[in-house]
């Protein structure tokens, strides 16, 4: 298997030395940035990263920034290392195109399994190429490239949106549930009080709304959501 590339972004030495030192003899190829500026440019060079963890209280551009202008051009899966307790920090991190978030201090373990849960997610993708294209009303999503379509426009999803939105356009009409969503695409078991979901179909909503005036997900309260259909929207 191929060795993944991880793009580590703080400015916490002693914490980068330890993460090197834990993640390498797991597989991983660890490059590190120790401020925004610097993790942006090695984020946004011709170096295909796999993963980037990506800390919010950063010197030169915070973790926030670094984010906000990667997603103007990359769409690399970003675990967000935030402050242990600051909802708003994973909330408006997760606004911003970040894949996961992970309070500090964590468990090392932990972190190994979101990691692993991220990069599993990534090579499904690959293999989703040989899925049927869905087309239901004016979106159409193609696994094949990894591409989706809402009028004839492109909507930029991150790997995560565009796995989520696969999987709620498969089952059009049906509710999924939140349960199944983070098991089957986060790679993980629901927790109390997790937003990332929400957060998640919040951004997907946003980006189909850009360019159609249909609503195409209802929350359906504390059950979960379906890709509503021109036949089941009345």
């Amino acid at each position: 298997m191929q060795t993944k590339s991880i793009l580590i972004i703080d400015d916490d030495i002693e914490l980068t030395k330890l993460l090197v030192e834990y993640l390498t003899p797991q597989g991983y190829d660890i490059d590190v940035a120790c401020d925004g500026e610097q993790g942006l440019k090695k984020a946004t060079s011709a170096v295909h990263y796999d993963l980037i963890l990506l800390d919010v209280m950063l010197p030169i551009f915070d973790g926030f920034e670094v984010l906000k202008r990667l997603r103007t051009s990359h769409l690399t899966p970003v675990l967000m290392l935030t402050a242990k307790g600051d909802d708003f920090d994973r909330i408006f991190g997760l606004e911003l195109g970040a894949d996961d978030y992970l309070p500090k201090p964590f468990n090392h373990r932990e972190l190994s399994a979101r990691i692993k849960a991220i990069v599993r997610r990534m090579d499904y993708l690959p293999t989703a190429s040989s899925q049927q294209m869905l087309h239901i009303d004016d979106v159409q999503l193609t696994p094949s490239t990894q591409t989706v379509q809402c009028n004839g426009h492109t909507v930029e999803l991150t790997a995560t949106e565009f796995l989520i939105l696969q999987m709620l356009m498969i089952n059009q009409g049906q509710i999924v549930s939140k349960r199944d969503i983070s098991e089957k695409v986060l790679g993980r078991k629901l927790v109390a009080f997790d937003r990332s979901i929400d957060m998640h179909l919040s951004n997907i909503r946003r980006k189909l709304m850009q360019h159609s005036d249909k609503e195409k997900i209802k929350t359906v309260r504390g059950t979960g959501y379906l890709f509503v259909t021109s036949q089941c929207a009345g």
